[in-house]
């Protein structure tokens, strides 16, 4: 089972990087070929019924759309660095937020989200009330998003840790205590502060969500997305939505992301590193109007990532706008060398967004500007590449303009 207690990692004594890399040591030792790497179990079925085989939540192997021995490797970690009780995989991280909002809402209920988040979980949610579902656009501020979560009848709240694409940092431990105080959940998506970063759960999360294609996986090779929280509703009525809905994560996928999670925490240190010295570089270019990134001084966010970032990492990503809105945007990104145009974010590449034909393109104009989204807005995710040549890079480009 994915709660199962380690004696390598019990109580957690050991540091994160030994959680990632032993979560699923007595796995290891069960097998008979002892291996050292987790094995790719690429088999659709089981020997079933099978009163002497292994079990996983109690239930034997049978099927792999239910359960595989490679995605159970890699639910032992998520939920290690979590400190949850289990946690599901799923084929990407928007299989895990839809079949998650399937398992815990029904018509009438009540449900707050943040107004700044991910454009395709606000797509998501702005479905919802196709099937009964209530749905509340708060915030995106702390401030906005309590005063909505403490409503009577609010049954789910959704967050983002550091929010996508401008980067403000939530206040998850007054999101929380409104979302108990009125009786909700607290799903809390911390992919882009990782927990190398953050555990949300240990500030009142009912659920913690990941696309663990971003900096989990690592290397832009995977899709994958993981739910961690009560065992209760994760073991039962999750898997449950997991099996019906076919969402399950494949073997190979799995062994990916356990490859690249080994590495979490080092990876996290240089991006974060990076990130920061390119942010103090962007602050002082004349050709950026902005900069957001939650480690810059004075920046909105600042004190309350200080408080809940006690490593004093505040992510690999920074926003940024550029003088001269779209025509600019669009010539910085033909003169970069290093940094390619892409979507997504968390790998060794540096890769640099345009929001409003990426990740928010389907949201109206209007609340894109609402937001801060701007035609002049790049989002950076900061690769693993010596920090000079990224800096070089962005400051030949952005003075070519």
């Amino acid at each position: 089972m994915s709660n199962t207690r380690n004696p390598i990692t019990e109580g957690n004594r050991r540091g994160l990087s030994t959680r990632a890399i032993h979560a699923y040591r007595e796995m290891l030792d069960a097998d008979p070929y002892q291996p050292i790497t987790p094995p790719v179990y690429r088999t659709a079925i089981f020997t079933y019924p099978r009163e002497d085989g292994p079990r996983v939540r109690g239930r034997p192997y049978k099927y792999s759309r239910e359960d595989n021995p490679t995605l159970v490797y890699l639910e032992r970690v998520i939920t290690e660095l979590e400190e949850g009780e289990d946690t599901l995989v799923f084929a990407t991280g928007m299989a895990a937020i839809s079949t998650l909002l399937f398992t815990l809402l029904k018509p009438g209920d009540r449900v707050v989200v943040s107004r700044e988040a991910y454009g395709s979980t606000l797509r998501l949610f702005d479905r919802l009330h196709l099937w009964g579902v209530e749905v509340v656009f708060a915030g995106p501020d702390t401030e906005g998003i309590v005063e909505e979560a403490s409503k009577p009848g609010t049954r789910l709240v959704f967050v983002e840790t550091i929010t996508n694409p401008l980067l403000r940092v939530i206040d998850v431990p007054e999101v929380a205590k409104a979302a108990r105080e009125a009786g909700a959940v607290l799903v809390v998506d911390n992919t882009f502060a990782t927990p190398v970063l953050y555990k949300p759960l240990r500030d009142g999360a009912t659920f913690v969500v990941h696309s663990l294609t971003k900096y989990i996986a690592g290397h832009n090779d995977v899709l994958g997305g993981s739910v961690t929280g009560p065992a209760s509703i994760v073991s039962g009525e999750l898997w449950e939505s997991r099996r019906m809905l076919g969402t399950t994560m494949d073997p190979g996928q799995a062994f990916l992301v356990l490859r690249g999670v080994r590495t979490l925490e080092v990876r996290m240190e240089r991006h974060c590193r990076n990130a920061m010295s390119v942010a103090e570089f962007l602050v002082d270019h004349p050709r950026v109007l902005q900069v957001y990134y939650p480690g810059l001084p004075g920046s909105p966010g600042h004190e309350t990532a200080k408080r809940l970032f006690p490593s004093g990492m505040y992510g690999g990503v920074v926003s940024f706008r550029v003088k001269g809105g779209r025509s600019a945007v669009e010539r910085l990104f033909s003169k970069l060398r290093i940094i390619r145009p892409s979507p997504s974010l968390g790998g060794p590449e540096s890769v640099a967004a345009y929001p409003v034909m990426s990740s928010h393109a389907s949201l109206p104009e209007e609340e894109r500007r609402k937001l801060g989204i701007t035609e002049d807005l790049v989002r950076l995710s900061v690769g693993l590449e010596n920090v000079e040549d990224i800096i070089e890079d962005l400051d030949r480009a952005l003075s070519s303009l």
